[in-house]
């Protein structure tokens, strides 16, 4: 569990929000960038995209490409924001968490595994897991991010 603090050394609230960020990756093919989250950690064994919450001092897009680069070993570049998910009652989350989801395009870099990351795998519309198998509620963001491919529409979704 994550245990936050103000500057001036006062707990934080239980009712406190973090920002987390994620990246939709895709590749030339169309393809969607999951990782599997390694077994010691929460919601181990299960899909997710990468990503992470924001460090202090960084923007969500910088966030966004590090989370990408530290948890797969790929290099992206932004697309766009692709949704902000500010639901209070996100299931399968341990805290309340507002997540920046951008539409990243993997511009180098090679399939890495570190120690939060138990496999590396690129999926089609058809082959994507089912909701059990992921860790979060990305599914949803990643099939309307296909719908988004096959025809675009306003940018970016928020809720």
């Amino acid at each position: 569990m994550i245990q936050c603090s103000f500057e001036n050394g006062n707990k934080a609230e239980r009712g406190l929000r973090h920002v987390t960020v994620g990246a939709i990756a895709i590749n030339e093919n169309n393809e969607v960038l999951l990782v599997k989250r390694a077994a010691n950690i929460h919601n181990g064994g299960k899909y997710t995209v990468p990503g992470g919450f924001l460090d202090r001092g960084e923007s969500t897009s910088e966030g966004t490409l590090r989370e990408l680069k530290e948890e797969t070993g790929f290099d992206g570049e932004i697309v766009s924001l692709f949704r902000v998910n500010e639901n209070p009652n996100r299931p399968k989350e341990d805290r309340q968490n507002v997540d920046f989801i951008y539409l990243v395009r993997v511009i180098g870099g090679s399939s890495t595994l570190n120690n939060e990351v138990s496999d590396i795998h690129w999926f089609t519309k058809e082959t994507l897991p089912s909701d059990e198998e992921f860790a979060f509620d990305h599914r949803d963001s990643i099939m309307k991010s296909f719908e988004y491919l096959e025809k675009e529409f306003p940018l970016p979704i928020v809720g």
